[in-house]
């Protein structure tokens, strides 16, 4: 009964999105392409990521959802152009899965979780059928580049290039925060544009040697900033005045009451 329903749920999701493109559907559905709906897919990505961080798994089903619009969209405007389908979508990546687990699936045998992400690795090295120009071709650029920096240092690292302890990372820290400064002060804008990038590289390089991701590290700032200047919000409008009607130090000891508020819940 569950996979009938599934399996017409897939294909009411699928007729919708067909007439949404159709000569009666939306317009602005029928104007898009491949390319136009690239941030919608990031964005809907980073939406899953952000239900996972609050642990809503209300507003996640939500979120998966819209995620699962995307590839059904992508698949629809391939189908347009002739180009796959989403059967083909699902046969690829079930072929994939079988493929990239011979230990589950065929007799190959595994003897630890780094014995199955080395097998996963060699396949997928062979699938690409290409010769690497060089290791950091393994970083997936078209990730955030906090993730693909944080890919990039630990491939380098995994030859010997890397620091050796975390008080020389915080001391290159210090030393590219002198160089945006000195860019500061000569207003040239191009070096701050640079330095800015080996500051937050070297931040990167701090949250690695620590054992955090600093995409998700970033988001959960994010959700925590959200959370506070919506009390503040809140607060201001209980006041019935504007929050732009505020001056700075008002706008602080709020904030420092936003802290207090969400302290535990976003430890």
């Amino acid at each position: 009964m569950k996979k009938n329903i599934l399996l017409n749920e897939v294909e009411r999701l699928v007729g919708i999105v067909s007439h949404l493109r159709g000569p009666d559907g939306c317009p602005w559905d029928r104007e898009q392409n491949y390319y136009t709906l690239k941030e919608n897919i990031i964005e809907e990505a980073y939406e899953v990521v952000e239900a996972l961080e609050n642990k809503d798994l209300v507003n996640l089903k939500e979120e998966l959802g819209d995620l699962l619009l995307q590839v059904v969209f992508q698949a629809q405007i391939a189908t347009e152009n002739k180009d796959f389908d989403l059967s083909e979508v699902f046969s690829l990546i079930s072929d994939k899965l079988i493929r990239r687990h011979p230990h589950v699936f065929a007799d190959t045998n595994v003897k630890s979780i780094a014995e199955v992400k080395e097998n996963w690795d060699k396949i997928k090295s062979k699938e690409k059928n290409k010769k690497e120009f060089s290791i950091l071709d393994k970083a997936k650029s078209g990730q955030p580049a906090l993730n693909q920096a944080y890919d990039v240092q630990k491939i380098a690292a995994e030859v010997g290039f890397d620091w050796e302890e975390t008080s020389e990372v915080i001391n290159k820290i210090e030393e590219e925060l002198s160089e945006v400064k000195e860019a500061i002060s000569l207003n040239d804008e191009i070096k701050i544009n640079e330095e800015l990038g080996d500051l937050l590289f070297a931040v990167v390089n701090l949250a690695r040697f620590q054992k955090v991701n600093p995409e998700l590290s970033l988001l959960k700032a994010i959700i925590k900033f959200k959370k506070r200047f919506a009390y503040m919000e809140k607060d201001v409008s209980n006041k019935k005045v504007r929050i732009e009607d505020h001056s700075l130090a008002e706008l602080d000891q709020l904030w420092e009451k936003a802290k207090e508020e969400f302290k535990e819940d976003l430890n």
